[in-house]
């Protein structure tokens, strides 16, 4: 799952508030019926209960997963496993975390980049987050599955296109009391605190904060080279927030 907090909000101008982004909603479509239809949900009868769910789960996972000691074996299968995987999630919780955070800072940076754009870069900044991580875990038999590294580019990205729109955040530690800061402040911060959390993370693959701080730099230094030349986008002054603006 892509955070340990929760960003729900992002509130900008008027001109910005309402983005055309079919191909983030797209995402975010494909993932949750793809998520519906596997055995991850478990809502399928045809998948079992029990062990004989537990083991459809397994197995799904491995064949559309990351599996780094396959991935480099040559296997032409296992090299479009970075792809699919980023559309595979381990459960509600995974799921929903991760599509969060993509309809959150996707809308808007798609909007910016355009269509075509986004969509290569989305596809193409996931599928390096998870190779980079498998190559940091050659070895590994367990399976990586999500979309995180390819939303952490997102966040990478807006951060450099919108570094001072405001992040309605939930912090733990400020008994989830809503805080706004600007993206250049949060997200920073959201990075800092994978890279405590991969520091953490010695006994194999589990959540993959290294491929979230790979995509999290893929994103911003993509950001910067194609964009770093024009002027950057800035919220205009907000105007007057309409009640409900700041719900996902």
């Amino acid at each position: 799952m892509i955070g340990t907090w929760s960003a729900v909000a992002v509130r900008v101008g008027r001109a910005m508030r309402a983005p055309s982004a079919p191909v983030t909603y797209t995402l975010i479509t494909l993932c949750c019926l793809v998520f519906l239809v596997s055995p991850a949900s478990g809502l399928s009868p045809a998948h079992g209960t029990g062990d004989g769910l537990l083991a459809a789960q397994r197995a799904y996972f491995r064949h559309w997963g990351v599996v780094p000691a396959d991935l480099f074996e040559g296997s032409a299968r296992a090299t479009l496993t970075p792809a699919t995987a980023l559309f595979v999630h381990g459960s509600w919780v995974h799921l929903l975390g991760n599509m969060l955070f993509l309809y959150v800072f996707g809308a808007m940076t798609e909007e910016r980049m355009g269509r075509v754009q986004f969509t290569l870069f989305y596809l193409g900044c996931g599928y390096l987050a998870l190779l980079g991580y498998a190559a940091a875990n050659a070895d590994s038999q367990q399976s990586l599955v999500g979309a995180s590294g390819a939303i952490s580019a997102v966040l990478g990205a807006f951060l450099f296109l919108f570094p001072d729109a405001r992040v309605t955040s939930l912090l733990p530690f400020l008994f989830f009391l809503p805080v706004r800061f600007p993206a250049w402040v949060v997200l920073p911060f959201w990075a800092v605190l994978q890279w405590l959390a991969a520091g953490r993370a010695t006994q194999g693959p589990g959540v993959a904060y290294l491929a979230h701080l790979l995509g999290f730099g893929l994103g911003f230094c993509f950001a910067w080279a194609r964009f770093g030349g024009r002027t950057r986008v800035k919220p205009a002054a907000p105007a007057q927030a309409p009640e409900g603006e700041n719900q996902p």
